[in-house]
């Protein structure tokens, strides 16, 4: 491996040539009409021209070859992607998985792509309007094949194994407790290492963006200083059997063929890109006094709707932190919600779940559909000796939020064979302490 590099900032414009070719970048101006180094200019544009400055994405490439160099695209029938959502009647249950099922390798070979599942969403790329949540399954690399997503970003969140992902803009290496995010028409390939799994949350019609801070003030969550970008990096490699790029376009998979590699871009200019966090760097926000402060304290990162306020899909996330709340049951509250809640979880135990909510596993709270503590959990945190504790230590659980209506897909419910049947059973021994007579 070479070293990897990286540079720091969240939406900033970027500048970057690999070393091995000097002043690659053009001076002074987007597209000369000769570029240094015989390269072709292109630009990646992630938002309408139009769009006002502060939402204005686009980066100009400087290429050995331009991407446009390829045979027509062909279905690729591959996998368990989908997005109908009709494939099984609505299940407004309370739903728990099982960790999803890593293929033993010699039997059963998968690589990123090959090993998508779609668990479950809303809405359709189209319109330009819904997420997705995939999971995925892999135990081998991506070989002389890349994938670009035309639909929309995906927020890859590896649980077990890393994953080196190779870009347009350079190479990122992202491990358990950390994330990525590939914005759309980004191409990359991922590098495996062994047994690899994780969640996706694709998302349609918009990109991710800070949560606003209000009166946080200026500092905390997700600090923007701690998001890296990767430096240019290119390979000149040509690919006589083929190289296969794949598009995932209208929820279908389609291939073409070309013979060079497509990570062949010298330079890069421009503030759409690729880039990585770490989740320990999140500043954690939390009730100092009384009370259980709702989970948007910990939003990571936020892809807004039309509509202010309301999210088409939250990152969040449930880090290390210490509880000293007074006179308060400390764990999450029992809760029915407009949005779905999606959860994940990387490694450790949830403090809500400490049974049966497993690292690789998930859970979805549909909309408006109860849920909340275990009993064991409200039992003891009923009579718990309230002095300062830290919570989660060793753990770390997610959620993507949405206000959608997520639908589950067939593999989800059926093919999957994780679904935990006895989930309800948590909350059977929940049993009524009221007493009319006891103020």
């Amino acid at each position: 491996w070479f070293i990897l590099q990286y540079m720091s900032g969240f939406g900033n414009e970027h500048v970057s040539e690999d070393p091995r070719c000097p002043g690659a970048l053009p001076e002074g101006q987007n597209n000369p009409q000769v570029c240094p180094y015989g390269l072709y200019a292109e630009q990646l544009s992630g938002s309408a021209f139009t769009c006002p400055r502060p939402t204005n994405k686009r980066s100009w490439l400087y290429r050995i070859l331009p991407s446009v160099c390829h045979k027509p695209f062909k279905p690729l029938e591959e996998g368990h992607l989908t997005h109908n959502w009709d494939e099984v009647e609505p299940d407004p249950n309370q739903l728990r998985w099982k960790p999803f099922e890593i293929p033993k390798s010699p039997h059963n070979k998968l690589d990123f792509v090959s090993g998508l599942h779609t668990l479950c969403g809303a809405g359709e790329p189209r319109g330009r309007n819904g997420i997705a949540v995939h999971i995925f399954v892999c135990n081998t690399s991506m070989l002389n094949r890349c994938l670009y997503n035309s639909d929309g970003d995906f927020l890859i969140v590896p649980q077990q194994g890393k994953l080196l992902i190779t870009t347009e803009f350079g190479k990122m290496l992202v491990e358990p407790n950390e994330i990525c995010v590939i914005q759309q028409g980004m191409r990359f390939s991922v590098e495996v290492f062994g047994e690899t799994r994780g969640y996706i949350l694709e998302v349609y019609g918009a990109h991710f963006e800070l949560p606003d801070l209000g009166p946080i003030g200026a500092n905390g969550l997700a600090n923007p200083r701690d998001f890296l970008v990767p430096v240019a990096w290119y390979e000149d490699r040509q690919v006589p059997g083929g190289y296969t790029v794949i598009s995932k376009y209208q929820g279908k998979m389609f291939a073409a063929q070309q013979d060079f590699s497509p990570f062949n871009v010298v330079a890069w200019h421009g503030n759409y890109t690729p880039y990585k966090y770490h989740l320990e760097k999140f500043m954690v926000i939390n009730s100092v006094a009384f009370d259980h402060a709702d989970p948007s304290i910990f939003t990571v990162l936020t892809a807004k709707s039309t509509r202010p306020g309301v999210a088409l899909a939250d990152f969040v996330i449930f880090p290390p932190r210490w509880g000293v709340a007074n006179n308060t049951f400390r764990p999450p509250y029992y809760h029915r919600n407009c949005m779905s809640e999606f959860m994940g979880l990387i490694k450790g135990h949830y403090e809500a779940k400490e049974e049966g909510f497993q690292p690789g596993g998930a859970s979805l709270h549909s909309m408006m559909t109860p849920h909340g503590p275990d009993a064991d959990c409200f039992e003891k945190a009923s009579k718990a000796k309230l002095e300062p504790e830290r919570v989660a230590e060793g753990t770390m659980a997610f959620m993507f939020e949405s206000s959608l209506s997520l639908a589950v897909t067939k593999w989800g419910l059926q093919t999957s064979n994780r679904l935990d049947k006895t989930y309800y059973k948590c909350w059977e021994p929940l049993k009524s302490h009221f007493n009319p007579k006891c103020k």
